[in-house]
């Protein structure tokens, strides 16, 4: 109808409030999820892409199981992010590998997360050491 606009509906906050954005490959379902995501945890999402981004160059992305994904071959994923209600998870699905290892551990051998927390400083040179590395190791296929 004309002269009228619909109104774009919030996001859904899951859990922690992780965004619910629906499964999507590239740029834009990652920059939703960043901008569906509440409060600090926005921020903290966008800062880590545009690390992410100058760290490997042409990095494929995608959003999976309401997670922003990040890969260097198609279907293959070194690294991801999910909100929960005290931190931003970042996981490096080789993160066993790295040196030195991402500090928290997962039921998975090969798993190794780094916590982002709101009040906390992050060390961007270990991040961004820790991503060149875990993109330099084969992909988790997902």
């Amino acid at each position: 109808m004309a002269g009228k606009t619909e109104k774009t509906p919030e996001p859904v906050l899951l859990s922690g409030g992780n965004p619910r954005i629906a499964k999507g490959y590239g740029d834009a379902p990652v920059k939703a999820w960043i901008a569906a995501a509440p409060g600090w945890k926005s921020e903290a999402g966008r800062r880590l892409d545009a690390l992410i981004e100058r760290t490997v160059p042409g990095v494929r992305k995608a959003v999976k199981w309401n997670t922003p994904m990040y890969g260097v071959e198609e279907g293959s994923w070194f690294a991801s992010f999910h909100a929960f209600d005290r931190y931003l998870k970042v996981a490096f699905f080789r993160g066993a590998s790295l040196d030195p290892a991402p500090p928290v551990g997962s039921k998975h051998k090969d798993v190794r997360y780094f916590h982002i927390h709101e009040d906390e400083p992050v060390d961007e040179a270990q991040l961004a050491d820790w991503i060149k590395q875990a993109s330099r190791l084969p992909g988790e296929r997902m």
